[in-house]
């Protein structure tokens, strides 16, 4: 099975849409691929699919102001 890897504008125009994207590391590193999805997409359904398909830790990046909220 050969394994795409998109060009950078591809994967941008996709995340202003609201597709969630794949990203991958280096072979040498963990070679994993995490599932991102824009915040203001992160869907209650979006999230239920992530736990339920992908299986691993589900992280949310803010901004220490945000953490203080």
């Amino acid at each position: 099975m050969a394994s795409e890897i998109s060009a950078i504008e591809d994967i941008i125009m996709d995340a202003q849409n609201g597709q969630p994207f794949i990203l991958v590391d280096a072979d040498d590193r963990e070679n994993e691929g995490d599932i991102i999805v824009p915040a203001q997409f992160a869907t209650p359904e979006r999230i239920n699919q992530m736990a339920r398909h992908a299986r691993g830790l589900i992280c949310l990046a803010i901004t220490g102001q945000r953490a203080r909220e």
